[in-house]
């Protein structure tokens, strides 16, 4: 039973310093929550969320083959949507930035931590400070119990949504762990490969 969190737009920053931070503006917000609810990441994080409940037959009432599978892309694609509209309303609401900052600390732990941190802190105000995020620990509920209570079927929609949204919020950790250590920075593994092919 796999389902698919937005895809945080990451950036360079640090904890410890708070004064490098630029707020992004109302443009710039609009453009990371269409990117996560309808960016090729999403697409792709639904084709595959769906392989994998294809393989566990998840919802069974869809069955097997390619139509079942194109409903499971939908499916997902929806929860896709649906909570990166949750994230981006409530982080309006709130005047919260929730995109993934990386972290210019060194060393793997305190990069662990602070990426570990992200999945539940949001940047606040013009200094940037964190603070606990309501838009990143509500909103990955908030696709699942919508989609489990109407287009999914279940006969326990709630249980069935909120055991989906703690998945979905696993797959947020999971984000934020591959943004600080695999791609998308110059100190990830893929911004490494980068640049020896470039060198040589």
């Amino acid at each position: 039973m796999a389902t698919l969190p937005s895809s945080p737009v990451s950036q360079d920053s640090s904890v410890a310093s708070p004064a490098r931070y630029v707020r992004p503006t109302a443009d710039q917000r609009f453009r990371n929550y269409t990117w996560n609810a309808l960016g090729p990441v999403a697409f792709a994080g639904s084709s595959f969320a769906a392989a994998i409940d294809q393989g566990f037959n998840f919802p069974h009432e869809w069955g097997q083959g390619a139509d079942a599978y194109g409903a499971r892309v939908a499916s997902n694609l929806g929860i896709s949507v649906v909570t990166a509209t949750a994230q981006y309303s409530l982080a309006e609401v709130f005047h919260e930035d929730t995109a993934y900052y990386r972290c210019t600390c060194s060393g793997f732990f305190p990069r662990f931590w602070h990426a570990a941190f992200s999945t539940f802190a949001a940047r606040r105000g013009d200094d940037g400070h964190y603070f606990l995020s309501a838009a990143l620990t509500i909103s990955p509920f908030v696709g699942p119990i919508t989609a489990a209570n109407t287009w999914i079927p279940s006969r326990d929609g709630p249980n069935l949504g909120v055991h989906m949204g703690v998945h979905n919020l696993m797959g947020q950790f999971g984000q934020d762990e591959a943004l600080e250590f695999l791609y998308g920075g110059p100190h990830t593994l893929l911004g490494h490969i980068q640049r020896r092919f470039f060198k040589k």
